[in-house]
């Protein structure tokens, strides 16, 4: 399955941003798809992550009650919705795409999209 992020920017603190991850390829709701975010010299960190029927969610705790995952299957996207942004949301975002046990998890995810670029101002 291929992954095309986008709709990242730049933005003021305080702002939002809407993600998406469009899939081809293979049957899109057979996978699970998570965001990954990654700020220079840092390692790549879990930030949302779905799973294939949309039922189940997990966040990492420093986006919890800000962001929200969501999914289409009917339009093979899933999205990112990012409210009340700061600084340290600084970062490239990346869609991931695997059949995971654990969604937090880096090495679970076969696909990966190319990353989209989100800056917060202060």
């Amino acid at each position: 399955v291929q992954l095309q992020a986008s709709g990242g920017g730049l933005v003021q603190a305080g702002g939002s941003l809407r993600l998406s991850c469009a899939a081809s390829g293979r049957a899109f709701n057979n996978y699970d798809i998570g965001w990954f975010r990654q700020a220079p010299e840092k390692e790549r960190e879990f930030v949302a992550g779905i799973s294939r029927s949309g039922i189940s969610t997990d966040y990492a705790d420093s986006v919890k009650g800000r962001f929200t995952i969501s999914r289409d299957n009917a339009k093979n996207t899933v999205y990112l919705q990012m409210n009340n942004l700061k600084p340290e949301d600084t970062a490239v975002y990346y869609c991931a795409a695997g059949r995971v046990r654990y969604m937090n998890r880096v090495e679970w995810y076969d696909y990966w999209g190319q990353g989209t670029q989100v800056t917060v101002s202060s």
